[in-house]
């Protein structure tokens, strides 16, 4: 016995020594994140568009590393208004589509598979999904308010107070006639914005939209382009106005293109086992060539110390490694490190201005040493001694072990509208106990408060945000607790949306490579975010942010543009509306014998996705 233990011992020594490399036509990635789904019209997560990214195309891609400039992809072309392509103020796209490439299954492109898609992603609009970023553009505005959801004119249209109301209780059966016409009619409005002309797709915005291009582009993988007839005969929507809300937001199992996909890309999908892995094929036709490696295997490991024993011993590729534990592979043998790779994505704190009264993170909900006023953080004194108080550079130095930067405004680094001219806070406590004792004419000072902080339980680095927060608050004064508190992502969920946490902490990643998708969320009223901050943020917001944000996507000209963001950045620091912890960069960990990989095949917009069509050995 003693003997066969020593013996796996030595085994697993030599390969520690002398890793093995995987198959040379094999690519194998291990990931944390598992996907949730392989239908680009429900995607909205890194683990499912790390495969959508490579079994499907759109039409046009990324420059290299750079997120303003494009290039063609299955349209030959990329629009531009000296090409003519870009017509009518910015409202008109005219599309080349590409011919002789073929889906997966044999099917060639066709221009109505591009309309099917971007019809299809706009109808499917599944609760919390990706569809308000084709629907904005799409679908004419509401008393001057962008449009999220087809749902939107299909109730205006009949007159009605809800969706449900034009449905048969419990059914998917308008009605009467009239809501039916409402729901047809309410799809011509969307369908009228496409003219196929021979091999041109034209596509009439019903109002100009700057970052149009970014959305549809390649790593925007909602619009990844689809096969009409394949995707109706596994039982998706067949493109008829008269049946289209009967695909509206399905069940994510019960979607017929949950686990199927036939795309255009470098791979064809072999095999999905969720949770587990997926195996991608080399596409043989790939209009560009095909790709140098046979097989892409995205294998999903949740542990770090598996990732890493894999990786080592020659098992794995290339795996993921959060920043704490990068000491661990930098000088490993045979192993790449490419390290402060750009990402557009920030971390932050969120202050809400006004909490739900009933929230327990008040504690008592008075100014008496023992919690805080619902309205605690729409004093701008208070704010603003939080923005002091934080270690910004020990922060990154020590919890990120320096793989990012300090964010100076909603705008990421990278982004049309980022400045490095924008004022920021920086760590200083004297400065942070000036704005205490001004808060509330002193009392502040003299009485104390106590509340709670709360991040997402499963991110270390957010809980050493808390923690650290926690320890200079009462470094500046003894009587100011914080109290840091975990929640499992559900519950955190449910109460942002309740209003109940007075600051916490959560993060924003690029939908696409634009400002609006920054300034929005954060700073407009109704924004994901900024929405949920309370009464007094959205009193705030309507006055200083949404006549800005709205006026940035009414011009179309970068300069102009770049000047309103700038502007609306320096209103972000005035207020101090929130506490921007960091902008992250990320990490490529890799066996030495994998080429291609980086600086030659990355771009900001790919967080945590990997693309194999340009991966060798």
């Amino acid at each position: 016995m003693r003997f066969k233990v020593f013996l796996s011992t030595v085994a697993v020594v030599a390969l520690l020594i002398f890793p093995v490399m995987a198959s040379v036509n094999t690519v194998i990635e291990e990931h944390e994140r598992a996907a949730v789904t392989l239908d680009p019209a429900w995607a909205y997560d890194t683990g499912s568009g790390q495969i959508l990214n490579n079994i499907y195309d759109s039409l046009i891609q990324y420059d290299g590393v750079s997120v303003s400039k494009f290039l063609p992809m299955l349209s030959t072309n990329v629009p531009s208004v000296s090409a003519n392509t870009i017509l009518n103020d910015g409202k008109t796209y005219v599309f080349h589509i590409r011919k002789g490439v073929y889906f997966h299954n044999g099917n060639l492109l066709t221009p109505e598979d591009i309309v099917y898609t971007f019809e299809r992603i706009v109808i499917f609009d599944r609760g919390g999904g990706p569809s308000w970023m084709l629907s904005e553009p799409l679908l004419p505005m509401i008393n001057g308010s962008y449009v999220d959801s087809l749902t939107q004119w299909a109730v205006k249209l009949a007159g009605v107070k809800s969706w449900d109301d034009l449905f048969v209780k419990g059914t998917t059966t308008p009605r009467n006639a009239q809501y039916k016409k409402a729901l047809i009619d309410a799809f011509k409005l969307l369908a009228k914005d496409f003219v196929i002309k021979g091999d041109e797709v034209i596509i009439n915005l019903p109002h100009p939209y700057p970052p149009f291009l970014s959305i549809i582009s390649h790593g925007a993988f909602w619009s990844s382009i689809i096969n009409k007839k394949w995707s109706a005969s596994v039982g998706a929507w067949p493109g008829t106005a008269d049946s289209w809300w009967l695909y509206h937001n399905p069940i994510r199992e019960k979607d017929p293109l949950y686990s199927v996909a036939n795309g255009t890309g470098p791979f064809s999908l072999k095999r999905w086992s969720p949770d587990r892995e997926v195996v991608m094929e080399r596409f043989d036709k790939y209009w560009d060539g095909p790709a140098k490696i046979k097989y892409a295997i995205i294998k999903v490991i949740k542990e770090f110390t598996t990732r890493k024993l894999d990786l080592l011993r020659g098992n794995a590729d290339v795996i993921i490694v959060p920043p704490s534990f990068l000491e661990q592979v930098i000088n490993a043998k045979g192993v790449k490190v490419s390290k402060s790779i750009p990402v557009l994505g920030l971390y932050n704190f969120f202050f809400n201005f006004n909490v739900q009264p009933h929230s327990k993170f008040l504690y008592s909900g008075k100014l008496d040493g023992n919690g805080i006023p619902s309205d605690f953080f729409s004093n701008i004194d208070v704010r603003k001694a939080f923005e002091y108080l934080f270690p910004y550079k020990t922060y990154i130095k020590d919890v990120w072990y320096g793989q990012g930067i300090t964010p100076n405004s909603p705008i990421p680094k990278g982004l049309l509208g980022y400045s490095e001219n924008t004022p920021s806070y920086n760590f200083d406590l004297k400065k942070a106990t000036e704005y205490f004792k001004k808060a509330y004419n002193g009392k502040l000072w003299k009485v104390g408060f106590k509340l709670g902080v709360i991040y997402n339980v499963s991110d270390q680095t957010m809980q050493m945000a808390a923690q650290m927060l926690s320890s200079f608050l009462r470094k500046v004064n003894p009587k100011f607790k914080a109290v840091p508190v975990g929640e499992l992502w559900a519950s955190l969920l449910d109460n942002y949306v309740s209003g109940t946490l007075p600051i916490y902490a959560l993060d924003w990643f690029a939908d696409y490579a634009g400002p609006y998708d920054f300034a929005y969320p954060y700073l407009s009223s109704t924004g994901p975010y900024g929405a949920s901050l309370g009464k007094n943020f959205i009193s705030l917001a309507k006055k200083e942010f949404d006549p800005l944000i709205n006026k940035s996507m009414k011009v179309t000209d970068p300069s102009e543009r770049q000047k309103i963001y700038e502007e609306i950045n320096l209103k972000a620091y005035k207020y101090a509306t929130m506490l921007w912890l960091i902008q992250p960069s990320r990490q490529i960990i890799y066996r030495s014998w994998l080429k291609g990989l980086y600086p030659d095949n990355y771009n900001p917009m790919f967080n945590k996705e990997l693309l194999f069509y340009k991966l060798y050995k």
